[in-house]
């Protein structure tokens, strides 16, 4: 497997629990969280719109 290369969030501070994406060449994505680095989610870019319209819609629909 390529070496992957992570970016942190934009959103994230310098303090740990920072969300990590990396792509590959064939277009998948992968994400993790800086303080569990071994543990990763693997989606293509459908995948990875469908986690954040349902993300979205739990938070506007947070009380």
């Amino acid at each position: 497997m390529t070496e992957l290369h992570w970016q942190k969030s934009s959103f994230s501070s310098e303090a740990s629990n920072c969300v990590e994406l990396a792509t590959t060449p064939d277009g998948t994505i992968h994400l993790r969280e800086s303080d569990d680095p071994t543990t990763t989610l693997t989606l293509h870019p459908s995948g990875l719109h469908s986690l954040l319209v349902a993300a979205r819609r739990e938070i506007t629909n947070c009380p």
